[in-house]
């Protein structure tokens, strides 16, 4: 094990295991009707643009989307894409965010935690990325994805033995190279996004969070200028001597993460690193960008209020 990976596992361990646990094993509640999942054609995709890490290899099933909650879901990933969502250049503030979809790293929520926080942001002045990341492979009939996520969280409710650090970032090493491939296309192409290569951050949702969070302590050169965990994992970890402001944002009825500890914001606080946390009385997992009546809702413009206050939407001169 080399010295970067041991402070990488060090940092990553206890949040990592908490992550792992309960995204591979607990149902989402999304608290929405219309829960049953409907296969639909892959939707046309036209500005998705293909990032350049590998396709998965060993991986038979092809992508699949299929609906629920009235919203888009896609499955079996195994090309990763970025999809633009550039705002008006009268109103463009220079910053960016890679936007990552959750579904336990075997969906990605393409619509409510993809596309619309991406438009909403973009609405705002803010050049938004959504990641298409890599997934784990499901069996390519709904009936069979419908069969196994039965299976899996039949024993959501036993404790599992914690994960080995280096192995849980193993499990994610697919994931984390699709998010330093985004970042750094990005940069690349700055100017003609007319992005701030100084000012690109991340905002995760569930899973999404989780590969967040790895990406700010795994991404190597990716560094983030901020991130957003919502309604991801909150467990301690070690932070990072260049960790960047962290904002956070959980429902108290959230079925995942919120009896186990706020250790995270903890963390940011004891290092003396810019954390914000938002813990809603009601919003469940999963509320994203769906119309509720709960205060959840409101975490989109007070994520959109800090990446103000902290100067990020702000054009240079």
């Amino acid at each position: 094990m080399t010295m970067g990976s041991m402070l990488v596992s060090a940092r990553f361990g206890a949040f990592g295991a908490a992550a792992l646990a309960a995204c591979a094993f607990t149902p989402p509640v999304w608290g929405q009707a219309n829960d049953k999942m409907t296969p639909i054609a892959i939707p046309d995709q036209p500005h998705a643009i293909e990032i350049g890490t590998p396709p998965l290899p060993d991986a038979p099933a092809p992508e699949s989307w299929h609906s629920q909650y009235g919203s888009r879901f896609a499955r079996n990933v195994t090309v990763a894409t970025l999809t633009p969502f550039l705002p008006d250049p009268a109103k463009a503030s220079g910053a960016a965010v890679v936007v990552a979809p959750g579904g336990g790293f075997r969906t990605l929520s393409m619509e409510n935690e993809g596309w619309n926080v991406a438009r909403a942001l973009a609405e705002r002045g803010v050049a938004a990325f959504v990641l298409k990341y890599r997934l784990n492979q499901t069996p390519a009939d709904m009936a069979g994805f419908e069969r196994s996520m039965a299976e899996m969280f039949s024993g959501a409710g036993r404790r599992r033995p914690r994960p080995d650090p280096q192995e849980m970032m193993a499990r994610l090493g697919p994931q984390i190279a699709d998010s330093r491939a985004a970042f750094a296309l990005i940069r690349r192409r700055a100017a003609l996004w007319k992005v701030d290569p100084d000012r690109i951050g991340m905002v995760g949702f569930s899973a999404g969070a989780m590969l967040t969070m790895a990406t700010a302590l795994a991404g190597e050169d990716a560094k983030p200028a901020f991130i957003g965990n919502i309604y991801g994992p909150l467990a301690a970890m070690t932070v990072p001597p260049d960790a960047p402001p962290l904002f956070a944002a959980l429902a108290a009825d959230d079925p995942l993460f919120a009896n186990a500890g706020f250790g995270l914001i903890e963390s940011w606080r004891a290092a003396r690193k810019p954390a914000e946390f938002h813990l809603y009385e009601q919003g469940g997992h999963g509320f994203g960008m769906y119309p509720k009546e709960t205060t959840s809702t409101g975490w989109f413009n007070a994520f959109v209020s800090w990446l103000t206050m902290h100067g990020m939407l702000k054009p240079k001169a």
